[in-house]
């Protein structure tokens, strides 16, 4: 009695070395991809560097006043950089809504120059939304004694609006 062909076929042992060759070279390929893809990226990266915008510019020239306002102990200056509005939004540990809110919150948490320490921004990157909005996002560092709190740093995200005024945060996620 003859047995039937999916029988026949399922005791045939294939050798392994035939599989092999294709095996190594998909770990070669795999490798090289592993080891080349970072240069082919590198090579890929457009220009970080630009000529800045008007926009951008009046963007980052708040920042550095109130970086040099901090630095001065001068709350009510750096507080100058947000919109005097009850919508501006601060959120950091916790939540403030208004400009009054947002500057009872600064001088609570640093009460004296010792605490405020120096704040130096860096990593800024401003992205304009249109001609009245901008978003800036960013790194900061308080450097200070340990006695009066130690360093401190961490992100943040601004949302800027275009005023009679000039340019102020309206909304600040610092983390």
């Amino acid at each position: 009695m003859k047995q039937p062909a999916q029988k026949l076929c399922t005791n045939k042992v294939y050798p392994l070395r035939a599989t092999m060759p294709i095996r190594s070279s998909l770990r070669l390929a795999a490798l090289g991809i592993t080891l080349l893809a970072p240069i082919t990226l590198c090579a890929q990266e457009t220009n970080p560097l630009h000529t800045a915008s008007r926009q951008e510019l009046d963007v980052i020239k708040v920042l550095l006043v109130q970086e040099a306002a901090w630095n001065r102990g001068d709350l009510p200056a750096f507080a100058s950089g947000y919109k005097d509005s009850p919508d501006t939004l601060f959120v950091t540990h916790q939540i403030s809504r208004g400009y009054a809110g947002l500057l009872d919150q600064y001088k609570r948490d640093y009460p004296n120059r010792a605490v405020m320490g120096t704040l130096t921004f860096s990593e800024l990157e401003v992205h304009t939304l249109d001609e009245n909005f901008a978003v800036c996002i960013g790194k900061y560092h308080l450097d200070r004694a340990k006695k009066d709190g130690g360093n401190a740093g961490g992100i943040f995200s601004l949302i800027f609006e275009k005023t009679d005024t000039g340019w102020k945060i309206i909304i600040d996620h610092t983390t």
